[in-house]
């Protein structure tokens, strides 16, 4: 059964479901949104962004990075969730990777990875909506709840950094930018072409014609 917003805000009274810090403005028809957290890295960056202290995270053409969610989640036996980009943020050409689900019993703050594939930074706002969840109730508390390596995890792990900042090989973002390089290169190997075309046009050419013209007339007078 899908949770509406009446039943979302019950869930939570009730403790089955357990968002923190939980704000009712969040609360939509039928999820909730959530919202920039406080970490995050990137391809291009190389580092962890503290995202709060900064105030925003960007994400540069063809970047991949990770980004925790500041909300912290509690999902009882009985509970899953399914959650997605908001829109704002997939219009501007972002991509996110998530699991499946939020399986029921988890614990911890999630981590979103996301792709730029526009050729514009797109910036991310701390404490900005961005992802929406939608709650789910199971017939019966399920027996086997989550316990997998995510649980309880509440920051971005030194294997996602590692991942990001010391993978071997170029990155979406750095093959743009290697392009765009190749790219101003070309046109430049081109303008000086079209200069020593004209050049060779109005000076080599008449050079040679006139060479041509005085050893006609050494021929011609032998």
């Amino acid at each position: 059964m899908l949770l509406n917003s009446q039943q979302i805000i019950e869930a939570h009274r009730n403790k089955e479901i357990e968002i923190e810090p939980f704000d009712g403005k969040q609360v939509q028809a039928a999820t909730y949104d959530l919202r920039v957290g406080l970490q995050g890295v990137t391809t291009s960056s190389k580092k962890l962004v503290d995202i709060k202290a900064a105030g925003y995270i960007t994400l540069n053409p063809g970047d991949f990075g990770m980004i925790t969610i500041l909300e912290e989640i509690k999902l009882s036996p009985q509970y899953t969730a399914r959650f997605g980009l908001r829109s704002k943020f997939a219009r501007k050409g972002l991509i996110a990777t998530t699991g499946p689900q939020i399986d029921p019993g988890y614990h911890g703050r999630l981590i979103v990875g996301l792709t730029n594939l526009t050729p514009k930074p797109v910036t991310l706002p701390y404490s900005d909506d961005f992802v929406s969840v939608e709650f789910h109730k199971l017939e019966n508390p399920t027996e086997k709840p989550y316990d997998g390596p995510y649980q309880d995890r509440l920051d971005l792990g030194a294997e996602e950094i590692e991942f990001i900042t010391e993978s071997e090989g170029m990155a979406l973002s750095e093959v743009i930018t290697t392009l765009r390089s190749l790219s101003s290169n070309a046109a430049s190997l081109e303008k000086s072409v079209e200069k020593l075309v004209k050049e060779f046009r109005y000076w080599v050419i008449p050079v040679i014609i006139a060479t041509l013209v005085a050893i006609v007339g050494i021929l011609a007078v032998k």
